[in-house]
C-alpha cells in the first residue's frame, strides 16, 4: 500500500470513507448556487468533469459550470485562478489537478478529489484522496464511484472507462473494466480514449471540444461513429498529434548518471507518450521526455521510472533556485514539469548533463 506522506492525514483511506465524505460535501450544497468544476485536460480529468456534471445535473443542481485549465495544467497558476473567478463560483470541486495547502480562490470553500500524492488541504476545505488506496483509481472512476450512491448515473459507465483507459489502460485490476468492456467492446473504448486525448494533445489545445464530444454522444461506438463537428475536430487533433508523435520516436537519449533524456520540440503535448516509450526501453533509468516547443520560452517534460523507482521523490530531491516554474507532482512513477529555459538548464546541470545539451535562451 503507498503511504500518504506523514505531514498530510489522508481522511479517506478507502472508498466508504471517500463515499461519506462526498456525500456530506454535496448534501450541504444550495441547489441553485453556482457550483463550479475546475478539472484536468487530459482524458481522465476530462470523463471525470463531465460524469461530475451529468450527475449533479440528475441532483437537481440547477447551476453548474466547468472550467478547464491552460496547457500548464496547473491549479494555481495565476491564468487558471482567474478563469475560475470569472465562473464566480459559490462552492468549487477541482479533480484531478493536485492538492496543496493553498486554497485556488481564497475564500471559496472547495472540495478537491483526487489520485495524485497529496500535498496538503487549505483549512476547512474537503480532500478526498485515492492516493494510499491499492489498487488506485483515476480520477474519473473515483468520482463515478463517489457519485452511484447518490443517483442513476449506470448510463456514464462508458466515460468513467475511457479515463481509466487513458491513465491506468485496458487491463487495470477494477470491476468495472470488464463488464464495460463486453458491453461495449475493448476497439471502441480505446479508439474513443485516443479521440478524447487528442484535443489536449495537438498544437491547438482545446480540451473542451473533448468534453462536448462526451456529453452529446451515448456510448464510445456513437462517439467514434459520428460526424459531429466535436468529433470531426477530435479526428483532426488526432491525424497531427500521430504525425508529431513518428516523428518524435526518432530522437535518440542521452545519459547522465540514472537520467536518460530525449529532446524533442513540437507544438504537440506528446512528451508524456515519449517519456512512457522509453520507459520501458531503458528500464534502468529515469527518463525524461523534454518538449523545447510545447510553450514559448519554457521546457516541458514528463519524466518516468520503473516501478521500484519513486519519480516524485527523486525530482523532489533536486534543489533549484527560486523562480518560476513548476515540477515534481503527479504520481510516484509518473511526473515532469515546465520551466522556464534557465531553470531547465539548471535541472540539466544538477543531473549531471553537458551544456552541450543545454537549450539556448
Amino acid at each position: 500500500m503507498v503511504s500518504v506522506p506523514e505531514s498530510i492525514p489522508n481522511p479517506t483511506p478507502n472508498l466508504d470513507a471517500a463515499r461519506g465524505a462526498f456525500t456530506a460535501w454535496v448534501q450541504q450544497l444550495p441547489k441553485n448556487v453556482n457550483i463550479v468544476c475546475l478539472h484536468d485536460s487530459d482524458a481522465d480529468g476530462v470523463t471525470a468533469g463531465v460524469v461530475w456534471q451529468r450527475a449533479l445535473e440528475r441532483l437537481g443542481f440547477t447551476s453548474l459550470q466547468r472550467v478547464i485549465p491552460d496547457r500548464e495544467r496547473n491549479a494555481w497558476r495565476p491564468g487558471n485562478r482567474a478563469r475560475v473567478a470569472a465562473a464566480n463560483p459559490h462552492k468549487l470541486f477541482v479533480l484531478d489537478l493536485g492538492s496543496q495547502p493553498v486554497p485556488v480562490i481564497e475564500g471559496i470553500t472547495t472540495c478537491f478529489v483526487d489520485h495524485h500524492r497529496p500535498e496538503g488541504v487549505p483549512p476547512g476545505d474537503t480532500l478526498i484522496s485515492a492516493y494510499s488506496w491499492e489498487p488506485i483509481p483515476n480520477t474519473s472512476l473515483l468520482i463515478y464511484n463517489l457519485c452511484q450512491p447518490l443517483v442513476d448515473i449506470a448510463d456514464l459507465d462508458w466515460i468513467a472507462a475511457i479515463g481509466t483507459f487513458s491513465d491506468l489502460g485496458e487491463h487495470a485490476p477494477f470491476d468495472l473494466l470488464p463488464i464495460v468492456k463486453k458491453k461495449y467492446t475493448a476497439k471502441y473504448l480505446k479508439e474513443a480514449t485516443t479521440l478524447i486525448n487528442a484535443a489536449r494533445r495537438a498544437s491547438h489545445y482545446d480540451p473542451e471540444t473533448a468534453a462536448q464530444a462526451l456529453l452529446t454522444h451515448n456510448s464510445p461506438r456513437e462517439l467514434v461513429e459520428s460526424t459531429s463537428p466535436q468529433v470531426e475536430q477530435l479526428r483532426a487533433a488526432r491525424a497531427e498529434v500521430k504525425v508529431a508523435l513518428e516523428e518524435a520516436k526518432k530522437a535518440a537519449p542521452v545519459f547522465a548518471g540514472q537520467a536518460a533524456l530525449i529532446r524533442i520540440n513540437t507544438p504537440c503535448q506528446i512528451h508524456p507518450l515519449i517519456a512512457q516509450i522509453w520507459r520501458t526501453r531503458l528500464p534502468k533509468y529515469i527518463v525524461f521526455a523534454a518538449n523545447e516547443g510545447y510553450m514559448p520560452g519554457r521546457v516541458n517534460f514528463s519524466t518516468r521510472a520503473a516501478p521500484g523507482v519513486n519519480v516524485l521523490d527523486f525530482l523532489q530531491s533536486i534543489n533549484l533556485s527560486e523562480g518560476e516554474g513548476n515540477f515534481g507532482h503527479g504520481h510516484d512513477q509518473a511526473s515532469g514539469g515546465s520551466l522556464p529555459v534557465a531553470r531547465w538548464n539548471e535541472l540539466l546541470t544538477k543531473l549531471g548533463f553537458d551544456k552541450n545539451v543545454f537549450v539556448q535562451e
